[in-house]
């Protein structure tokens, strides 16, 4: 059995946080790696092709998302922002330029190793470019057009089935409104949220056990939305 270790390649200049990660992520299987500085941290994912990168916003040359638009340019390696920034500008304007997730600090160690989890296996399921997709008891079937949930196919528009698709392919991660807005319906439309929420409502008619209270297409306040894996 192979016992090849993820490599994580984390981006912070702050010591405490380098020395609670090092054995955090060695216990749950990672090989780590830091740097903390903007211009060396895409220097190492260019060079080093780490697995997955654990990224601050705010490092001593500049800010953790010239990394992103940097990186983004040529790479599709899952990053996760930490950072102690709560604001709302900030997760969207990181996740609009590429982040897969974003998690405040200070942080729980298995949620961020559950977010890390779900980064990578994104990665693998959209390289793979399976034409099945999977969320729980939901199933979409990027070929036939089709939706399924329990068993049981979903009657769906195409705008519909559109709409989940995309989500099901993001599955665990958080989409901003203008990132789904832009794959759906066009980058003319990324202003558009009423027209999104309407879309989301109509779909949780369908494929919710109760509209009322989603278990599946989870609402990020503020930012967007987010299809649950369980």
């Amino acid at each position: 059995m192979s016992t090849t270790k993820s490599r994580v390649l984390v981006v912070d200049d702050e010591a405490a946080i380098l020395r609670f990660l090092k054995p955090a992520l060695e216990a749950n299987g990672y090989d780590m790696s830091s740097t903390a500085t903007v211009a060396d941290a895409v220097k190492r994912i260019a060079a080093d092709a780490p697995d997955i990168v654990l990224l601050d916003l705010g490092l001593a040359d500049g800010d953790g998302k010239d990394v992103l638009r940097r990186v983004r340019e040529w790479s599709d390696v899952p990053v996760i922002v930490l950072s102690a920034r709560d604001r709302e500008a900030e997760k969207i304007d990181s996740l609009d330029l590429g982040a897969d997730d974003y998690v405040n600090k200070p942080f729980n160690v298995g949620e961020l190793m559950a977010r890390m989890r779900t980064a990578l296996r994104h990665r693998l399921q959209r390289n793979a470019e399976t034409p099945s997709l999977r969320a729980g008891d939901l199933e979409v079937d990027v070929v036939r057009h089709r939706a399924m949930r329990a068993g049981v196919e979903l009657k769906l528009t195409p705008k519909e089935f559109e709409l989940l698709s995309f989500l099901a392919k993001n599955a665990g991660r958080v989409l901003t409104h203008r990132q789904i807005l832009a794959a759906v319906w066009g980058v003319a439309h990324t202003a558009d949220t009423q027209y999104l929420r309407v879309y989301i409502g109509q779909l949780r008619q369908k494929i919710e056990d109760k509209a009322d209270d989603p278990r599946i297409i989870l609402t990020e306040p503020g930012i967007g939305y987010r299809i649950s894996e369980s």
